[in-house]
């Protein structure tokens, strides 16, 4: 069952009745970048509720998403919003998970566990930025946006809902080392360039 919650704007938490999605459809159907004004090949094929990329860089930016959201751990693909929220339900406050969103013109949503029961928002993307639905802030990556609300004395957001809940050593090692030496600094570590490589595949304090 979908809770009915509400946390205020200023969390980036807007009302769930604004944000639960409709039947699930697969972004792997979304359509690729073909340049301003030219019809995509894919839309001949399946029907989509994604419009075409407005840019190269828009396609590039939800690509390197994808890509990261591949490697966090807590991306949980096409879940509907009921099984998301039934696997935070007995989760502690603030526990989150990021999923595949069914809302039209929308690619991801996070699902949370608040002080009133688990709830769902979209993860809005115009011009290049990721932003939360009811949320003025934005954000050029979509995990800049999380570890803003991560770092945040709100603490809407607290602890992601990993599908291995242990992690392996070397991401471990590589969270600490990027919090340590802040991702714009990992250039400037003397490690052999494979290493570097690593550390900077994920950059981010999650």
């Amino acid at each position: 069952m979908v809770a009915h919650s509400k946390v205020s704007a200023d969390n980036a938490v807007a009302d769930p009745r604004r944000l639960l999605d409709p039947p699930a459809r697969d972004r792997s159907q979304a359509r690729g970048y073909h340049g301003p004004g030219r019809p995509s090949t894919v839309q001949a094929h399946s029907n989509t509720h994604f419009r075409t990329f407005r840019s190269q860089a828009d396609f590039s930016s939800i690509t390197r998403a994808s890509s990261l959201l591949d490697a966090c751990g807590f991306y949980w693909g096409p879940l509907t919003v009921s099984a998301a929220h039934e696997k935070l339900k007995s989760e502690p406050e603030g526990t989150f998970l990021i999923r595949d969103s069914t809302q039209k013109n929308c690619f991801f949503a996070i699902s949370v566990k608040t002080a009133t029961g688990p709830t769902s928002i979209r993860i809005n993307f115009q011009t290049g930025r990721f932003s939360l639905d009811g949320s003025k802030e934005s954000f050029d990556c979509l995990f800049k946006l999380l570890e803003h609300y991560l770092s945040s004395p709100r603490k809407v957001l607290v602890t992601p809902l990993r599908k291995v809940r242990v992690q392996p050593l070397q991401e471990l090692c590589r969270k600490s080392i990027v919090k340590t030496f802040g991702r714009e600094n990992l250039n400037q570590i003397p490690l052999n360039p494979v290493l570097k490589d690593y550390l900077k595949s994920f950059p981010f304090q999650i």
